[in-house]
């Protein structure tokens, strides 16, 4: 359906709330915030949000490491290799996330916020300050363009919303109003987390080709000052930024440059860390983190290691397999995989057996599945989709467990059952089908990760003992995503963050739209039906019981689709930084883990 647009004549918001409240309130009158329940935790006058220090010095610098390599400044389309920091440094939307409310957003360059009785629309208006670091004002015109070109010739992940706009038209000198034309509780916070840009800055340039040569004028804190394409970004803070005394920005954005380094490997990248030329380094891996984390500048107090809890979901990470390929649009060659990769043994062996599995997509958090048969409202949204439900999803379905030995003898023997019910058999020592072809399949890797690679020889090993040799591609950032966005894989290594406030974006994760659609997260394919209904569920639930219930429904249908060999997650973030980078460790963020934390709300002080 086509958009309305009208003209500025004379005149936010994306994922939603951990309030307890029924959800049915609606904003009768302009707003501060916007919660998908209930009313926003901090009252309109907030100093600060809680886990910020509104007293905390500027200055001073941030040195990230990255593996890998960039081609494009651009984070808002599909071509091109971004860092990742950009889409949250380099750009502000009309509200802005709390990281302690997950389903919370506050006003960021629109001053307020505004929706119909059923949210079936949503205004906002714009900060009578907000301006773009060239110093022009944000203006309605800039907001409508920035929605319809990202709606429409920008990332794929921002096309699904759009879609669900009817209208979109100034409504003031500094408001606009978005109608939906479907029930969709979410659209109204999720249109206000849309990035903003320059229209101006835009004209003539083919916004969907841009990569460097278009360095963007935005109304964030930071700005790219200098850049050197597949070695370094530096952002430099903008001393002229326009909202360093609004609440959402105090205390944030303390330090004036932040520099991304960017490394073939990430043995290389450590060294670069341990010689000083970074001042942070994340570790995942907690046998390292207490082996080799202990070189001179630890021991002299110039680098700390700070261990920082968080209540986020695990995502998902490990060995994702491409469905849309033999063998592995078979369940039962899934699972054998499953039974296959002995993870007790290569956690003890490379993680030191310290860090937990992912047992599902939302693990660590209240949205998880609960262990055993489907109950209670899970059970009733589940059971009207049985016909589309693998094994698992109802009854209860749980990881393969192996006795931590090298041989997994149980999970060999589970795995050969699995493929002999699929029609696969060795013969001469080698896994054939009944027309004597080989079981093979290739495993796609990027370069850089040792630990990625390691983990992939023992699987190897134990593939080997089923009479299965995969072939293992190793491959640069570059190939690695092309071949990733045009899904040309059988199976590859796969990383997938997941929120406190799951909603739209779980098409753009999950849906069979996604499954078709070139450079969308849906790796595996994945075209349950199932998928999509209890999507909607969340969209539209009543309440937030409701609305854990479908997640941790749709979380089932997931894990029991067997798509993914999931490896460990930490819910402990370790983070070694320079001593003068500091943070408030009181005040932590619930939810915040790394993304959302550092840098945004950490400072330098001698």
């Amino acid at each position: 359906m086509s958009k309305v647009f009208f003209p500025p004549i004379l005149r936010a918001l994306a994922a939603a709330a951990a309030s307890i409240c029924i959800a049915g309130t609606s904003l009768a009158e302009p707003q501060h915030g916007i919660a998908m329940y209930g009313d926003p935790a901090l009252p309109p006058d907030f100093v600060s949000l809680p886990y910020a220090n509104p007293n905390a010095p500027k200055g001073g610098r941030i040195v990230q490491g990255e593996v890998g390599s960039f081609d494009s400044l651009n984070p808002h389309i599909l071509k091109g290799r971004v860092p990742w920091q950009l889409r949250f440094l380099g750009y502000e939307s009309l509200l802005g996330r709390s990281y302690d409310e997950p389903f919370t957003l506050y006003g960021l360059l629109a001053e307020s916020v505004e929706t119909g009785p059923n949210r079936e629309w949503v205004e906002f208006t714009l900060h009578p300050d907000a301006k773009f670091s060239d110093g022009s004002p944000v203006t309605v015109e800039d907001v409508l363009w920035s929605y319809e070109t990202l709606g429409t010739v920008g990332h794929p992940r921002y096309h699904g919303s759009w879609d669900k706009v009817a209208s979109a038209e100034a409504v003031g000198d500094r408001t606009v109003r978005f109608t939906f034309n479907v029930d969709d509780r979410e659209l109204a916070l999720i249109m206000g987390l849309r990035p903003i840009l320059k229209k101006a800055q835009w004209d003539g340039v083919d916004f969907a080709e841009s990569g460097l040569d278009t360095i963007p004028i935005a109304s964030a804190p930071y700005v790219i000052d200098d850049y050197e394409p597949g070695r370094f970004v530096s952002l430099k803070r903008n001393p002229d930024y326009w909202g360093n005394e609004i609440p959402f920005r105090r205390g944030t954005h303390n330090l004036d440059e932040i520099r991304m380094e960017f490394f073939g490997d990430a043995t290389v990248m450590f060294e670069a860390f341990k010689a000083g030329e970074l001042t942070t380094m994340r570790e995942t891996n907690a046998a390292k983190w207490d082996q080799q984390y202990n070189f001179p500048a630890i021991e002299r107090g110039d680098v700390v290691k700070s261990l920082i809890p968080h209540e986020r979901p695990s995502g998902i990470r490990g060995f994702v397999m491409n469905t849309r390929r033999a063998p592995f649009d078979d369940w039962r060659v899934r699972e054998a995989m499953m039974n296959a990769y002995n993870f007790e043994f290569i956690r003890e062996t490379l993680d030191g057996g310290e860090s937990p599995r992912i047992t599902s997509y939302f693990s660590n958090s209240v949205l998880g599945m609960e262990p055993g048969p489907a109950e209670g409202r899970v059970k009733e949204l589940l059971e009207p989709l049985s016909d589309d439900l693998l094994p698992g999803a109802l009854e209860g379905y749980a990881l393969p467990v192996s006795d931590g030995s090298a041989r997994n003898r149980a999970g060999t023997r589970a795995a050969l059952d699995l493929l002999e019910q699929a029609g696969w058999t060795v013969q001469d020592g080698v896994m054939k089908d009944a027309d004597g072809n080989p079981f093979t399949f290739e495993i796609v890797l990027s370069q850089g990760s040792t630990e990625t690679k390691q983990i992939t020889d023992i699987f190897v090993e134990s593939l080997d003992r089923l009479g299965i040799m995969p072939v293992v591609t190793t491959i640069d950032s570059a190939q690695y995503k092309e071949r990733t966005t045009t899904f040309d894989f059988d199976m590859a290594w796969y990383a997938r963050g997941l929120s406190l406030s799951p909603g739209n974006e779980q098409m753009l994760y999950w849906s069979a739209d996604a499954a078709e659609t070139e450079g969308s997260r849906n790796w595996m394919g994945a075209t349950n039906p199932a998928v999509e209904t209890l999507v909607n569920e969340m969209l539209n639930s009543a309440s937030r019981d409701d609305y854990i219930a479908a997640v941790r429904a749709l979380d089932r249908v997931l894990i029991s689709g067997r798509y993914v060999i999931p490896t460990w997650h930490s819910p402990i973030s370790r983070i070694a930084h320079a001593k003068e980078l500091q943070y408030a460790a009181g005040a932590l963020p619930a939810y915040g883990d790394w993304i959302g934390f550092q840098p945004d709300v950490w400072w330098y002080e001698e």
